[in-house]
């Protein structure tokens, strides 16, 4: 059976390993919807203070929900609409603190109340988005950020 880790409390450390259990997870596994279905699972065991993570995949010039874990959630998002949207369309990591005061936030979840969206690019060109969302105000900061990015820079080896 597969292992994740303890939080061990060095968080870049513990980032550090959850980055080779996805790498470990999805090695040699070529269907995208178990690759990004076990991704979320992990994010949302190795994530504390987080109601859902999960994955938009971009489809006909729109985002569509993909794997993820938590609530039922929005099923469609438009290009530069909520967080989503907006890292699509401006191809970087958004960062929101308080989602209430994020212009044109799309509230799937009332309880959500910080997020964090990285882009998912493949060859230059948009696959998706890392949706990750907390019930509670600042829950990411700039480790998160980077250690994300990197997460989803190793999924994108398996798509």
């Amino acid at each position: 059976m597969f292992q994740t880790t303890a939080n061990s409390g060095d968080k870049v450390k513990d980032y550090e390993l959850l980055i080779k259990q996805l790498a470990a997870l999805v090695h040699d596994e070529k269907d995208v919807i178990a690759n990004l279905s076990n991704a979320s699972a992990l994010l949302n065991q190795f994530l504390d203070q987080v109601n859902w993570v999960g994955f938009y995949l971009w489809k006909e010039d729109e985002l569509v929900l993909g794997p993820f874990q938590g609530l039922p959630a929005c099923i469609r998002i438009g290009y530069g609409k909520g967080v989503c949207g907006t890292a699509v369309k401006e191809r970087k990591t958004q960062l929101v603190d308080d989602v209430h005061q994020f212009p044109g936030h799309i509230a799937c979840d009332s309880a959500s109340q910080s997020e964090i969206v990285v882009p998912i690019i493949k060859d230059d060109k948009i696959y998706g988005v890392l949706d990750i969302d907390s019930p509670i105000l600042n829950r990411f900061d700039e480790t998160d950020k980077v250690y994300l990015e990197k997460f989803v820079e190793e999924l994108v080896k398996s798509l």
